[in-house]
């Protein structure tokens, strides 16, 4: 009998604390002073709404669909950026996620644009591909889920020893001169000269 009351009172107590703190803690959230919140915007290439991704999806080629969309993959030497040599920033075809910085591309000798790294700040997805009797790694954009390429381990290995292999059809290039303009001005501390 004693032990149920001790429960009772004990579990009453603990009740009334609870209680107590989140009170306490509503009226410090009300009282908090919100001119010291930096609010941050989204980035548009997070927040593509469905109609917005079916309009830019209608925009693109033939080949730029069969090989973004539908795991393809374009001829070597024959298309559009692996050669380009200018200075900017590589974003996926639909959403215009920046994925890649001409400062970490480099010749290959494949035929399609490589990279050692992703851009800083990029989160390309990782997936297995059992595809043509080998194991691979296919590369994905994240917010377009867009397929970009393959990873392999054979890059230059005075930087990262990776070489992203990716399709020119599934990227928009930025040029430096048109990144602010384009909405990608915080990229252009990249290619500031140290």
């Amino acid at each position: 009998m004693i032990k149920k009351k001790f429960n009772i009172v004990f579990f009453s107590i603990l009740l009334s604390l609870i209680q107590f703190n989140l009170i306490k803690a509503e009226n410090q959230i009300e009282s908090y002073d919100m001119s010291n919140v930096k609010i941050l915007e989204t980035p548009f290439w997070c927040s593509m709404t469905a109609e917005e991704r079916s309009s830019a999806v209608q925009n693109l080629t033939e080949e730029q669909k069969r090989v973004a969309l539908e795991d393809g993959t374009e001829s070597p030497f024959d298309n559009l950026y692996w050669n380009n040599k200018n200075e900017g920033i590589y974003v996926d075809i639909i959403t215009g996620e920046p994925l890649f910085s001409s400062l970490d591309k480099f010749d290959s000798g494949t035929g399609w644009p490589s990279f050692d790294r992703p851009i800083k700040g990029a989160e390309i997805k990782e997936l297995t591909d059992n595809s043509f009797g080998s194991e691979r790694t296919e590369v994905r954009s994240e917010f377009g889920d867009n397929h970009l390429g393959h990873l392999f381990n054979d890059g230059p290995i005075q930087t990262t020893g990776l070489r992203y292999c990716i399709n020119s059809a599934s990227l928009n290039f930025i040029s430096k001169e048109n990144m602010e303009k384009e909405g990608y001005g915080e990229f252009l501390e990249l290619f500031k000269k140290s």
